[in-house]
């Protein structure tokens, strides 16, 4: 029994104190609520980074990019190897180690940092199997997201759930409880590790599927930092007399309904400014999967003002590899491409336009280049070491063919087309006129690339008097070559040119690994 200033209190009177204090502790937490909602209101801080495809062929130089709206990327997809499903890999096509050497994805991500961008890396996609829907094993699924994390040192994942990975509730289950044991491990780093979701949507909001999504991952105990809704593909939930634009403003308003709903059913009550900036939207520019559906350049402005005007927190595109009119030579635009948009976008880029007004870009020039590097202070270039280098250190004396790599000043270069004596790092030459292409700088721990060796009798010398034809493979100087056509007399290692190709091209490290795997069975 509670005594107060000597007297015994009844448990009445004690009710009624605690209802008092619960009704202070209520009145707290509201006015702290409406504070915080109150200053993400005034928050302006918004950010915008387009996806792109890394597996897609012809590769977007994503490491250079051509404005300040393409410096931030989110590469995309990292999905379960189709040999070794609790194994990661870019698109089922390659391991992290495969795109390393194939695609030098690591060099390429060091050089878009080197140019003031970054990268966040999303799981999953629309085609094949996100890693937590196929590997059963929690500890197999921790490794697999901690090394894509680890070895592109991101701060940000996103976790593009489609499909059978929303019906999922095992995979949504697993998949929450690893995201929860990556975030603590890295917090235990002092590293944060931001985890979006990025689901489908209708005009009437998310999906039942996607909401359910929702709930588990938070139910799991992840910490997520937003839900990133894809206004594309709408379909038959889209009345036709409705826009594109109009389409998405009311998928966000009725998305972000919901996730009130969600956030208060799981005890976390959020005010409205705050739940905006825990939602992004991403569009597909021009022409979407579906028939008809045509995102504009008209419905990304007004796009873009809308989530200024709301302050969500992530602008995004499907993708920075569309982002450009197809040429004359495609013959059906109302087809889908890789490659470009299927509209006419008369110059202007769809990340410029989603872009303009966030991250202060409304202070940027006109064209919104990337702008002029800021001059540094005169320094020696750095030597090269060929024990820490994974190609050949250059040589002017050297004769160079299309496609080799090399390293100058700790940086790495590919040919873009023969030649000899052409400095890789010349500051008088433009990128344009040089034969080098600089890929970026040579990796921490990076050892020599161990060239692969063909037998001897692998392919014939070439032969000046002799006719080859499409296909027929040569070793020319110690390198191998494959005629594109008939030819005869051509010498496989000379210069081309537009007016005169030439009729030899260098076969590339994967060929030879096969070369030389056939060849020593």
């Amino acid at each position: 029994m509670a005594r107060f200033d000597g007297r015994r209190l009844s448990w009445f009177r004690v009710g009624v104190l605690l209802v008092g204090v619960s009704a202070l502790i209520f009145t707290a937490l509201s006015g702290w609520r409406w504070f915080e909602d109150a200053r993400a209101a005034d928050d302006s801080t918004a950010s915008f980074a387009a996806y792109v495809d890394v597996a897609v062929t012809p590769q977007l130089a994503f490491e250079k990019p051509v404005s300040i709206a393409a410096r931030n990327v989110v590469l995309a997809f990292v999905v379960a190897s189709p040999t070794a499903p609790c194994k990661p890999s870019w698109g089922r096509d390659y391991s992290l180690d495969d795109a390393s050497s194939d695609l030098d994805l690591d060099r390429r991500v060091a050089r878009l940092r080197q140019n003031k961008g970054d990268i966040s890396v999303s799981f999953g996609g629309a085609l094949n199997s996100e890693l937590a829907t196929v590997c059963s094993d929690e500890d197999a699924l921790l490794t697999a997201y901690r090394d894509v994390v680890n070895r592109y040192d991101v701060r940000t994942i996103d976790l593009d759930l489609e499909g059978a990975a929303l019906t999922d509730s095992p995979a949504s289950a697993r998949r929450a409880r690893v995201l929860k044991k990556l975030q603590q491990e890295r917090a235990k780093e002092h590293k944060n590790l931001k985890v979006w979701l990025t689901l489908p949507v209708a005009p009437t909001g998310l999906t039942p599927e996607a909401r359910s999504t929702v709930v588990a991952t938070l139910k799991g105990g992840v910490e997520l930092s937003g839900i990133n809704v894809m206004t594309m593909d709408y379909g038959t939930s889209r009345p036709k007399s409705q826009s594109m634009a109009a389409a998405s403003i009311a998928a966000l308003n009725a998305s972000h309904h919901q996730l009130g709903d969600i956030y208060s059913d799981a005890d976390d009550p959020i005010g409205p400014a705050t739940l905006w900036k825990r939602m992004g939207v991403t569009p597909m520019i021009g022409q979407n999967d579906v028939a008809g559906e045509i995102f504009s350049l008209a419905d990304a402005r007004a796009l873009n003002a809308f989530a200024r005007d709301k302050g969500i927190a992530r602008l995004s595109m499907w993708s920075l590899n569309r982002d450009r009119s197809c040429g004359s030579n495609y013959p059906d635009i109302r087809v889908v491409s890789n490659s470009c948009s299927g509209v006419d976008q008369g110059g202007l880029t769809f990340a410029k336009i989603l872009h303009g007004g966030l991250d202060n870009s409304n202070q940027l020039s006109a064209d919104d280049s990337a702008g002029a590097p800021t001059p540094l202070a005169p320094r020696a270039l750095p030597s090269d070491d060929p024990a820490k280098s994974p190609y050949p250190i250059w040589r002017s004396d050297q004769t160079y063919v299309e496609g080799t790599h090399i390293v100058r000043h700790r940086n790495v270069y590919m040919t873009k087309w023969w030649t000899q004596g052409d400095v890789p790092d010349d500051p008088t030459v433009d990128e344009f006129s040089s034969p080098w292409e600089l890929v970026g700088p040579v990796l921490p721990g990076e050892k020599p690339m161990a060239s692969t060796k063909l037998p001897a009798e692998t392919y014939p010398k070439w032969d000046a008097g002799k006719v080859y034809t499409k296909g027929e493979r040569v070793i020319f100087d110690g390198i191998a070559f494959a005629a594109k056509w008939w030819t005869q007399g051509d010498i496989p290692a000379e210069r081309s040119s537009q007016s005169d190709p030439s009729p030899w091209i260098q076969l590339t490290d994967a060929q030879l690994r096969v070369a030389a795997a056939s060849a020593n069975k």
